[in-house]
């Protein structure tokens, strides 16, 4: 019904924090939603132990009917410095989102390698992979980490200290790392053996030095 003056009355506004609203705007903006922070915690927890390891970046072309399209292909190596590695290659048009990609796909295929007193290998172990060939050897406390390119990312990432490698085939970093995977995945520590062929350790490791002399 029109008023005197003949305007339609105006009805109030419903709103949130405005007058006639069901209830007041609250302070403080949006807060997160219940379970939301504990997740996101956990996914930093996560993230902060593991080491990421750029070894490469290469600008890649792919052909098309309107010409050329550029793009990024990265290849990223990632462990927990505690005996896992892993890695992984992505592409994008972006280097940040090939970079993402790869380091997702190397926490997808970690793998666990058993260290000798967490610092070096337990046996000298040599890879292969194509053309790309590896050498990998155990050494004493205070040696260090004796490799360089790919590798050395490889046994940083895995929490390797002292280790003594060497690549005799080719500089690809893709072979090289695929070839030092090869390796790792053979590699076996006494008690792995000791189960698997129902002894103890003691029998797979020999006697001590100047035992059959004391005898």
């Amino acid at each position: 019904m029109a008023g005197p003056t003949g305007d339609t009355p105006q009805r109030p506004r419903r709103g949130r924090g405005g007058e006639g609203g069901d209830r007041p705007r609250r302070e403080g903006g949006d807060r997160p939603r219940r379970g939301e922070g504990g997740d996101r915690q956990g996914r930093d927890r996560e993230e902060s132990e593991f080491v990421e390891k750029l070894v490469s970046i290469n600008r890649v072309a792919k052909v098309v009917k309107g010409g050329r399209r550029f793009g990024f292909a990265a290849l990223v190596v990632v462990g927990d410095s505690k005996g896992r590695v892993g890695y992984g290659s992505g592409k994008a048009r972006e280097v940040p989102e090939a970079i993402r990609k790869a380091t997702d796909q190397a926490r997808r295929a970690l793998i666990r390698v058993p260290l000798r007193e967490g610092r070096t290998l337990h046996h000298d172990i040599i890879g292969r992979y194509g053309a790309g060939e590896v050498i990998m050897r155990a050494a004493p406390q205070g040696t260090g980490i004796i490799a360089g390119g790919p590798m050395r990312a490889i046994f940083e990432a895995l929490g390797v200290q002292d280790v003594v490698a060497k690549s005799v085939g080719t500089s690809n970093p893709h072979n090289m790392i695929k070839a030092t995977f090869q390796a790792l995945n053979r590699s076996t520590s006494p008690r792995s053996v000791a189960a698997r062929r129902g002894r103890k350790v003691s029998d797979i490791l020999g006697r001590a030095p100047g035992a059959e002399a004391r005898e």
